[in-house]
């Protein structure tokens, strides 16, 4: 039997409930759970107009499906979309010119924002919802509240291992009770999965950080080997993949209102809808994001609660991603592993 093969150009983001799913050869893979950075547009028949930054994609129509459109019906504040990478939009806004007003993003993206004083210091009391939606104290910060997260968890092929399922990050590294390829993500798609490494190798989940960087390389040492190709979401295609939500890593992504805002009240209106637990509820109906308010989740039937990685059966089987530790360690540690990758 070969090695166990990681993947180096694996992407995996944006599933929700359901698993990212596997490369054709592979058995087990890291995958992402939950929102992806993505976006939509929309219009309405008022005088006041806000824009808002996300990235595209099928994330974004159903942004505008849950999100955009009933705002715009409710108050008559069309809705425009401006889909922009970092670079350029913190170049705008620091010539003080932000082509748009509400920034959807990750909340470590919004940290290293407010690091460049490119977002406006909220007022909580224009966030109604922040309360009514019971939004975790976690997730809200000076310039950033939490609105979902994604999750990187395991998937597996159901049909591979003679009935047997993983159970944990240590079932992963074992390529002898569990045979096949293995893939994880690529620091393009997310950040390098040194947490399951440590994991695996017996580090209780609530004493990851600050991580052992060490440790963990050579815990994914131990699955160095061939190649395989990009991982695809098979799942839909009736593969027959399931996920491992135990070890689960959650990063949270939510809005912020740029520095300089020109349609700043506007911004904070489409804000506090997009918080309320009924808006979260639908964008997950729409789109497997994984909501923040606990109580978005009653608003769901049972089997729509149950496919989110987010719900309160399997909330505490993962644990949050410490930014702090990640925005210090990032550059090295990505260095690190695409060198480590390469063999």
């Amino acid at each position: 039997m070969k090695d166990a093969r990681i993947d180096r150009r694996l992407f995996l983001r944006g599933i929700g409930g359901v698993t990212a799913g596997v490369a054709a050869a592979t058995t087990l893979s890291a995958c992402g759970t939950g929102t992806s950075r993505s976006g939509a547009g929309s219009g309405g028949k008022g005088g006041k107009t806000v824009v808002v930054r996300d990235s595209g994609g099928s994330y974004g129509a159903a942004l505008q499906k849950a999100i955009y459109t009933p705002f715009t019906q409710e108050t008559g504040i069309t809705v425009k979309v401006l889909n922009l990478d970092d670079a350029p939009l913190l170049a705008q806004i620091k010539q003080g010119r932000p082509q748009c007003d509400l920034i959807n993003n990750s909340m470590m993206s919004h940290t290293k924002y407010v690091a460049q004083d490119a977002l406006e210091t909220l007022d909580r009391d224009r966030i109604k919802s922040l309360k009514s939606a019971k939004i975790p104290d976690n997730q809200i910060t000076d310039h950033a509240i939490g609105s979902s997260f994604y999750g990187a968890c395991m998937a597996y092929r159901t049909d591979a291992f003679g009935g047997k399922k993983p159970e944990s990050w240590a079932d992963f590294w074992d390529t002898k009770a569990f045979q096949g390829g293995r893939s994880m993500c690529n620091p393009d798609g997310d950040l390098p999965e040194l947490e399951f490494a440590l994991l695996a190798d017996g580090v209780p989940m609530d004493k990851l950080y600050p991580l052992d960087v060490d440790r963990a390389f050579k815990v994914l040492t131990r699955l160095r080997g061939d190649r395989d190709g990009r991982i695809a979401d098979l799942q839909k295609q009736g593969v027959p993949v399931e996920r491992q939500l135990n070890g689960m890593r959650r990063q949270f992504q939510g809005y912020a209102i740029a520095k300089g805002a020109v349609n700043a009240d506007a911004a904070y209106q489409l804000m506090d809808f997009s918080l309320r637990a009924e808006s979260q509820a639908a964008l997950a109906k729409a789109f497997p994001s994984n909501p923040s308010s606990p109580l978005a989740y009653a608003k769901l039937t049972e089997d729509e609660r149950n496919a989110l990685a987010g719900a309160p059966k399997y909330y505490d089987k993962g644990f949050d991603t410490d930014i702090d530790w990640w925005l210090k360690n990032e550059s090295a540690v990505t260095k690190r592993w695409l060198e480590w990758a390469r063999g």
